[in-house]
């Protein structure tokens, strides 16, 4: 049986692949598409999400916009790895995508959702947890309509944007600790696991050779992220981050998984946003999340590539890109 997913994210790049996986493969039940601000305002993420449906043919899933900024402190914005749409590399253009937004807010899109749908729902956000976070706190009588939270963030070692701290819990630490002391199930997917799954010149290639607009949009968007880590981060070739999440749902191989205690660092001068992961027990504290570990890189990359194929096979519409 499929499993009903609501996506949450802030597309960016890796989001834009994590959409087109959830709603090419049978094992995925796309209910719904939240957004939230992130890689860029949330304003353009809606956009973004929109545009990825529209070109993909994804037609039929209600994306609504939620949160602009975190439950405290200011936003910070992704630009630098994501560009100025949150979305550059492709040129979409002006005009507006043929998939329209919701005019829900995204929590009550949440909610909706979990009411409507007969069995509980898996949340999967691959942004800030904002989102996820305002809902726990709006709704505790609906918590036991979700199944479990899927979530791409953290790191069992260094960060992305301060030494400690990854992008998407540094944005909302709040709300980040809110997630993981929620007592709901959660599977944590961090820069550890993100970093094995690198969009090398020959994943690159497999997907061009796939022929169609659709794979010539994601060769852009990939080489425009390609050129962005390798200006911020010195890396030759982009971890594709978000897909794990769905990639596990698919297939529960392609990740490790350990159970451990993870807390959010809410304080620290140098370390706010840092997920503290006892992978060892040495805190005694129980565990409260799973932590993806080791990644089947193959099997990854033989979704992502059929995901592609999938929806670029179901529809010939194309940007009008440059």
């Amino acid at each position: 049986m499929a499993v009903p997913v609501i996506l949450d994210c802030d597309p960016g790049h890796d989001d834009a692949f994590n959409i087109l996986l959830a709603a090419a493969h049978p094992a995925v039940d796309l209910l719904a598409i939240t957004t939230v601000a992130g890689n860029q305002t949330v304003e353009k993420t809606t956009l973004n999400a929109r545009r990825v449906c529209a070109v993909a043919g994804i037609e039929g899933v209600p994306i609504a916009a939620g949160r602009s900024r975190p439950l405290h402190g200011a936003p910070l914005v992704g630009e630098n790895i994501h560009g100025g749409s949150g979305l550059d590399g492709p040129g979409f253009g002006e005009g507006e995508p043929d998939v329209p937004q919701d005019q829900r807010d995204a929590l009550t899109l949440i909610r909706d959702t979990l009411l409507a749908h007969p069995a509980p729902v898996t949340l999967v956000p691959t942004g800030p947890l904002t989102n996820v976070a305002t809902f726990l706190l709006a709704h505790p009588e609906l918590t036991h309509r979700i199944e479990r939270i899927v979530l791409m963030g953290g790191s069992t070692g260094r960060g992305n944007t301060t030494p400690a701290a990854e992008f998407n819990i540094l944005c909302d630490p709040e709300a980040a600790d809110i997630v993981f002391s929620s007592g709901r199930p959660v599977t944590m997917f961090g820069l550890n696991a993100t970093h094995q799954v690198r969009a090398t010149p020959d994943v690159v290639s497999r997907i061009a050779a796939l022929g169609t607009p659709l794979s010539r949009l994601c060769v852009r968007l990939l080489t425009y992220f390609t050129t962005a880590y390798r200006e911020v981060y010195g890396l030759d070739a982009p971890p594709l981050h978000d897909p794990l999440t769905v990639a596990h749902l698919i297939d529960p191989s392609v990740v490790s998984l350990v159970r451990a205690a993870v807390t959010v660092e809410l304080a620290g001068t140098y370390t706010r946003g840092a997920t503290v992961v006892d992978l060892d027990g040495v805190t005694g504290r129980p565990a409260n999340a799973e932590v993806g570990m080791e990644v089947d890189v193959p099997a990854f990359w033989d979704l992502i590539v059929e995901a592609v194929r999938v929806l670029g096979a179901r529809t010939d519409r194309t940007p009008s890109a440059s």
